[in-house]
């Protein structure tokens, strides 16, 4: 009997007995969120800076909840780093499985937003409730992940919650393995959401000259 599980209910330990993939904690493993990454413009620095100050403002009166925090903070981050526009397009809300062949086991579940070149995958980014940590999304967010299992190129993925950003990088060698950059909060001294913008910027950059 094929066993379904909800992408939402599922835990790291179960994607490690039923899918065989592993934590890296090499840093080497995944550079690209810290080399050769675009500058920022004095322009998309002023964006963001207001993006921070809506956000600040939304605080001031709670529940900030997913779909404000996708229109809030999200989209003006998909516009920034020319998600919407070609050779890119973005997909919301996007159904996807997951089947393990071996062990049976199915799991569904509903991509946020999903940034696409051709048919790959660029980042998939799972907004949660402002009140959620980004713990509790990560092995939703790998299982989105694993529906675009390439042998030859990475997957990259973004967790956010509103204030708090969590890039994630998935290959596949002898098995899957993964990684995380370090944590990105948007309370930090300075803006760290020009750290986020520029590490989208330098994803799409390696994900388009991959295929290109």
């Amino acid at each position: 009997m094929v066993q379904t599980i909800q992408a939402r209910n599922v835990a790291l330990n179960d994607w490690k007995t039923n899918f065989k993939i592993e934590w890296v904690e090499d840093d080497q493993f995944f550079r690209e969120w810290q080399d050769d990454l675009p500058e920022i413009s004095d322009y998309e620095k002023q964006r963001l800076d207001r993006v921070k100050a809506s956000y600040r403002n939304l605080l001031k009166r709670p529940p900030l909840l997913e779909n404000t925090v996708k229109m809030v903070v999200l989209s003006p981050f998909l516009d920034l780093a020319d998600f919407y526009l070609a050779p890119f397009h973005v997909t919301s809300e996007k159904s996807v499985e997951i089947v393990d062949e071996d062990e049976g086991v199915i799991v569904r579940g509903q991509v946020d937003v999903l940034a696409l070149f051709q048919e790959f995958w660029v980042v998939v980014i799972e907004s949660k409730k402002a009140a959620f940590s980004l713990e509790v999304g990560i092995p939703q967010l790998l299982a989105y992940m694993l529906t675009n299992f390439s042998a030859d190129r990475p997957t990259y993925g973004l967790l956010m919650n509103g204030a708090d950003f969590l890039f994630v990088k998935l290959v596949k060698r002898e098995k899957a393995q993964y990684a995380f950059s370090r944590k990105f909060y948007l309370f930090n001294p300075g803006n760290d959401l020009y750290s986020v913008l520029s590490i989208l910027k330098r994803l799409g950059q390696l994900n388009v000259g991959n295929i290109v």
